[in-house]
């Protein structure tokens, strides 16, 4: 058998998919435990193999050429056969929940509440994978997927989970008032619709765009913000509990629908496990029971 017509090392396309999903050889090869050299050996293995390249170099980014844009859905859809068929030969694994989400609900809402689940459920175990942006599909392997998004796309099965409402917070002993925001340190999240000109054209203020510290992940917001850098936007399910803890505290009642929303998502072979399924209904109890929505803001989550 020729080369052009062998497959390539199943290896090469499993970094070809974790560096496409985060169009960077570092993400990839923080998801694989490889180095980041290692990562593009492989992948100029696999364009050798293919005679096609695969991915454009950009100097701060990755970009996939039309050849990597065609190919990346068959080796996505590969790998999914290959898991299902595994898992029907070996047999249900009805008490391992492969759980999705980003970071910063991991850390900040659902880490704190597992104590909670195992009470309730001992038999069930979870394994936690968190991505820094939620893939547009579900996460391959993933059971149960926790996604903050505008919306799911037509091919993405899923239900609304939680909306939110967005409003800045800041150290306890932090000074601001609402005439005096703009001038000090702002911190947010990147690319969300949930922002300070949002919040602040909600509440009428007029507002001149000042310069905005944005970061990947609320996680590395928070931190600053706590320790009194200056003023941060959040929501309760990221901020909730640190403003209950006495962390931070919300300087101003004014809360803003977030045009984002938190989706639960279960795979195909998930809607029949028993442990996936009392996973999203814990999930589903533990929003009901923790946000009320709307205007109803608890009084602790105010700075009095």
């Amino acid at each position: 058998m020729s080369m052009k017509n062998s497959l390539p090392p199943l290896g090469w396309l499993r970094t070809f998919e974790a560096a496409a999903r985060h169009l960077s050889f570092t993400g990839a090869a923080h998801d694989l435990n490889m180095t980041q050299s290692a990562v593009s050996q492989q992948i100029k293995g696999l364009e050798s193999h293919l005679g096609k390249t695969l991915f454009h170099r950009r100097p701060r980014a990755l970009e996939l050429t039309p050849t990597g844009t065609t190919y990346l859905p068959v080796v996505r859809e590969a790998f999914r056969t290959l898991t299902n068929g595994t898992r029907a030969i070996s047999g249900p694994q009805k008490n391992v929940v492969q759980v999705q989400c980003n970071i910063s609900f991991a850390v900040q809402w659902l880490s704190p509440r597992l104590g909670r689940f195992y009470d309730n459920h001992p038999d069930v175990l979870l394994n936690i994978s968190t991505e820094i942006w939620e893939p547009r599909d579900m996460a391959e392997g993933a059971d149960v997927e926790i996604r903050f998004s505008l919306g799911l796309a037509d091919t993405v099965r899923g239900e609304l989970l939680h909306r939110d409402h967005c409003y800045p917070v800041c150290a306890p002993d932090y000074e601001v008032t609402l005439e005096t925001l703009h001038q000090h340190r702002l911190f947010d999240c990147a690319n969300l619709m949930a922002n300070f000109p949002a919040w602040a054209e909600d509440l009428g203020l007029p507002w001149p765009n000042p310069p905005v510290t944005y970061a990947t992940t609320y996680m590395a917001c928070f931190p600053a913000v706590a320790a009194g850098a200056g003023v941060g936007l959040a929501h309760d399910i990221v901020a909730g509990d640190l403003i209950r803890q006495g962390r931070l505290v919300a300087p101003f009642e004014h809360r803003t629908p977030i045009p984002e929303a938190y989706y639960l998502l279960l795979s195909a072979p998930a809607e029949h496990s028993p442990g996936a399924r009392a996973f999203a209904d814990w999930l589903r109890h533990e929003m009901a029971q923790d946000h009320t929505g709307g205007k109803d803001w608890p009084a602790d989550l105010r700075r009095v």
